[in-house]
């Protein structure tokens, strides 16, 4: 074989060699934004985790009542606001969740707004190696119970304060990340004679009624949720509310002349797999995340921050300040958008005033995104140590 020969026949070795190298990187970057999270909940399921369901008692504003039996609709659209005449409806209530092994002393988790108890998966198979762990779906999220007239920081805490006598009986530690770490807050409060510890997840403490997201320099869950369901649920036009936000979204707005095409990729996904997970193959899971548990969310439950109406009858600071368990607040760092908008739950202000009601706090603050639970598991596991050992020690 001459040397020119033989010099062609390696180059063309070595294009094959390139082309088949990156088709398998492709193949394993598509699989993994497809089935990445599904192989997370696959070893959580084999650490022991079942799904169950529980039917508890709850308590709802009788107006409330009356608008979920109305389909909420026609009063939301008009702007017009209930007033809660202090009467209560009793009802029963599903609340999903998946419990793991009895291996150690109990341990609550609240997930965030839009996901579900599945969103802990990742962290699931270490914490059982040690706690007995109890995720589960907030109202309006996942398989529990789907009912605007429980979506308030009330009902939802009476629920699961109801849940955790049945289900657990007895002391057990609670976490909670985003408006669950507030839910979290609630129990730790409400049922001090119980929650030996507390770990607050991220919470958006004083960033998080309408008054305190919209109050400068803005806030971006705001801006990128809030604002985006409501008009979702004030127009005709799309009938998806994962579309519409991929079409309206603050973020996707960032990424330039993506948007459009991740708008189109959510369409086409929702219309193969409507039943499904969101995932869209093509982008980087974790850009596109945010939609992933958008199949089993009900927008109505945004809403309720939208309004406000989560938070009626209860106010933040008394909630913290009658925390009497020892509470490991983590706060991920706070960061600003070239817009100036507040990029965290809340701001260093904001956490300082947490830091200051909480009787008992450690705060532990970690460069991370909002979920520390999914991107740091092992940071929040060993923050879920700290909380129990400190309420051993006493």
């Amino acid at each position: 074989m001459g040397k020119g020969k033989k010099v062609a026949m390696i180059a063309g070795i070595v294009v094959v060699a390139l082309i088949v190298a990156a088709g398998v990187a492709l193949a394993v970057y598509v699989d993994n934004n497809r089935h990445g999270e599904e192989r997370d909940l696959e070893r959580a399921f084999a650490a022991g985790f079942t799904e169950k369901q529980l039917e508890v008692a709850v308590e709802a504003p009788a107006v409330a009542e009356q608008a979920a039996a109305e389909n909420d609709a026609a009063a939301a659209q008009s702007g017009a606001e209930a007033v809660d005449d202090g009467q209560r409806t009793p009802r029963t209530a599903v609340i999903n969740y998946a419990e793991g092994p009895d291996n150690g002393p109990a341990l609550l988790l609240v997930h965030g707004q839009s996901t579900e108890w599945e969103d802990y998966a990742r962290a699931l198979p270490d914490l059982a190696q040690r706690y007995h762990v109890f995720a589960v779906d907030c109202f309006g999220h996942g398989e529990s119970t789907h009912d605007p007239a429980l979506y308030s920081l009330a009902a939802q805490g009476a629920a699961l304060q109801a849940f955790a006598a049945q289900a657990i009986g007895g002391s057990y530690t609670v976490t909670g990340q985003s408006s669950g770490g507030i839910v979290a807050a609630w129990l730790a409060a409400n049922d001090a004679e119980n929650v030996t510890a507390c770990l607050l997840e991220d919470p958006p403490f004083f960033r998080v009624t309408p008054e305190e997201m919209q109050q400068a320099p803005g806030c971006f869950v705001w801006e990128d949720g809030f604002t985006v369901t409501h008009a979702f649920l004030n127009q005709d036009e799309v009938d998806d509310y994962a579309v519409y936000y991929a079409q309206h979204s603050y973020l996707f707005g960032l990424f330039g002349g993506l948007q459009p095409k991740i708008a189109e990729w959510t369409a086409e996904e929702r219309a193969a797999n409507p039943d499904g997970h969101l995932v869209v193959s093509w982008v980087p899971h974790d850009w596109v995340r945010g939609m992933y548990f958008f199949d089993d969310f009900d927008v109505w439950f945004s809403e309720a921050f939208y309004t406000g109406s989560f938070f009626d009858g209860v106010d933040q600071a008394d909630i913290l300040s009658r925390i009497t368990c020892p509470t490991v607040y983590l706060k991920a760092n706070t960061r600003y958008g070239e817009d100036g908008l507040l990029y965290a739950a809340n701001s260093d202000e904001d956490a300082a005033r947490v830091e200051k009601l909480v009787a008992t706090c450690q705060t532990v603050r970690i460069d991370s995104g909002h979920d520390i639970h999914y991107e740091r598991p092992k940071t929040f596991a060993d923050a879920v140590d700290r909380a129990a050992s400190v309420a051993s020690a006493k």
